[in-house]
C-alpha cells in the first residue's frame, strides 16, 4: 500500500483525531492510528474502547490495504517537518517507509485487523443541528459535570430531545445547568447521557463553526458526524436524576445586577473565604447589594457593596464562591437575574441579555447554610 499526502494536512487531521487516545492503554493496539486506504482516500481511526473517531483525507493513492501505525512517533515527526508531500510505503517486514524532500524515516506496525471495529448504531434516531451550537450547548454545561465515580450518571451531559427543542443538563449536586434550544426540533422524544471526555474534543472542533452536524443515537451509542468526521461514543448507563424536581418553581425574590460587577467583586472578596467552605454572603435590602466573606480561622474579612436592582424581601444567603464564579464566568450575558425564595433553598441564575432567539440558559447554585456570628 502506497499514499501521497500533504505533511500538515495530515498532523492537522491526526491531532483532532489522536484527541481521543488515552495515555495509558490496556491494549497495546489502542496506542496506533488505524490507516485504512481506498484509492485515492484514506480513512484514519483512534478509539479508546469507549470513543472511536473516524476522519478522512484526501491521499494521492491508487491502493488499498489497512495497518495499524504508532500515534505519539508518527505525529512527533510529523512535527518537524515544513509543509511538504510525504509518501508513505507499507513494506512486506510490517515497516511503513516515510519519504520526505530530506530523507526516509521507517515506523513498526501492526495488523489492522488487530484494530477494534467501531459499533454500527441499528434503529438509530437523528437530529441535525449546526456544529457551533453543539459546541455553545457543550460549553454552557460540561463545567458543571459531577467526577464522583459513585454516581457515574452524573459525570456525563444529559441530552433530552423532543418536538418541543432539545435540552443539555449537567450537575455535580452542587451547581446544575439547563441549556435549552427551542429553535431545533427532533421528530422522536429521547433520552441520552454522553460522557464528558468526547464532548470536551467535539467542543473544540466544532467552536465556531457553520457545518451541520448529524446526531444518531439509539440506547448505548450516539455518532456524531460532520466534514468527513465520525465520533461514535458508548453512552453512559442509567437514569438521569430528576433534574426537574430540584428547580424551586415560586422564587418572589428577584436580584439584577451588572454581570461583571458581580462577578470581579465574588472574585475579590472570595480570597478572604474561609478555605474550606469558600463561603460568600450576599445581604440584599432594596437596592443595596452587599457581598461578604470572613474568615475567622486567620481574621480575613472582605466587605463590598454597590448598587443593584431588587424586587423581594430583604435577605441574606451564601454561596459556595467557587461555584458562583464558575457560573457568572460560564454566561456572556451583561445582566444576569438571581432568583431566590429562602435562604435554604436554591438559587436560580439566568441571562437577561445576549442570548440568541430560542437560546436559553439557566443555572442553580446550592446554598451553603450561614453561620450568623
Amino acid at each position: 500500500m502506497k499514499f501521497i499526502v500533504s505533511s500538515s494536512y495530515l498532523l492537522k487531521k491526526l491531532q483532532v483525531i489522536g484527541g481521543v487516545i488515552n495515555s495509558s492503554n490496556t491494549m497495546p493496539i489502542l496506542d496506533n492510528f488505524l490507516f485504512e486506504l481506498t484509492p485515492n482516500v484514506l480513512t484514519i481511526s483512534a478509539s479508546d474502547l469507549e470513543t472511536t473517531v473516524k476522519g478522512a483525507l484526501e491521499v494521492e493513492s491508487d491502493s488499498e490495504g489497512s495497518i495499524a501505525v504508532p500515534a505519539k512517533l508518527l505525529i512527533e515527526i510529523l512535527k518537524t517537518f515544513a509543509e511538504q508531500p510525504l509518501t508513505f510505503i507499507a513494506k512486506d517486514n510490517n515497516t511503513i517507509e516515510i519519504s520526505s524532500t530530506h530523507g526516509k524515516y521507517s515506523l513498526a506496525y501492526l495488523d489492522g485487523e488487530e484494530f477494534p471495529k467501531p459499533v454500527s448504531l441499528s434503529e438509530a434516531n437523528k437530529v441535525t443541528l449546526l456544529g457551533d451550537v453543539l459546541a455553545t450547548a457543550i460549553q454552557k454545561t460540561i463545567f458543571a459535570v459531577g467526577n464522583d465515580d459513585l454516581r457515574p450518571t452524573m459525570s456525563g451531559i444529559f441530552f433530552e430531545f423532543n418536538e418541543e427543542g432539545l435540552t443539555f443538563v449537567a450537575t455535580d449536586a452542587h451547581k446544575l445547568v439547563k441549556y435549552q434550544r427551542t429553535d431545533i426540533k427532533a421528530t422522536e422524544t429521547s433520552e441520552f447521557i454522553m460522557p464528558k471526555k468526547p464532548l470536551n474534543l467535539l467542543k473544540g472542533i466544532l467552536a465556531g463553526s457553520e457545518t451541520e452536524v448529524t446526531v444518531e443515537y439509539n440506547e448505548s451509542n450516539a455518532k456524531f458526524s460532520f466534514d468527513g468526521m465520525e465520533f461514535i461514543c458508548r453512552l453512559i448507563d442509567g437514569k438521569y436524576p430528576n433534574y426537574d424536581a430540584v428547580i424551586p418553581k415560586e422564587n418572589p425574590n428577584k436580584l439584577t445586577v451588572n454581570r461583571v460587577q458581580f462577578l470581579n467583586s465574588a472574585r475579590r472578596v472570595s480570597i478572604f473565604s474561609n478555605k474550606t467552605t469558600h463561603q460568600i454572603r450576599l445581604k440584599i435590602a432594596g437596592s443595596d447589594l452587599q457581598v461578604s466573606a470572613e474568615d475567622i480561622d486567620h481574621s480575613n474579612k472582605a466587605d463590598e457593596r454597590f448598587a443593584c436592582n431588587y424586587q423581594g424581601d430583604d435577605m441574606e444567603i451564601g454561596f459556595n464562591s467557587r461555584f458562583l464564579i464558575e457560573m457568572l464566568n460560564n454566561l456572556d450575558s451583561d445582566e444576569v437575574m438571581l432568583e431566590m425564595s429562602m435562604p435554604n433553598r436554591a438559587g436560580i441564575l439566568t441571562p437577561l441579555d445576549g442570548l440568541d432567539p430560542g437560546e436559553r440558559v439557566l443555572m442553580l447554585a446550592m446554598p451553603i447554610m450561614l453561620n450568623n456570628n
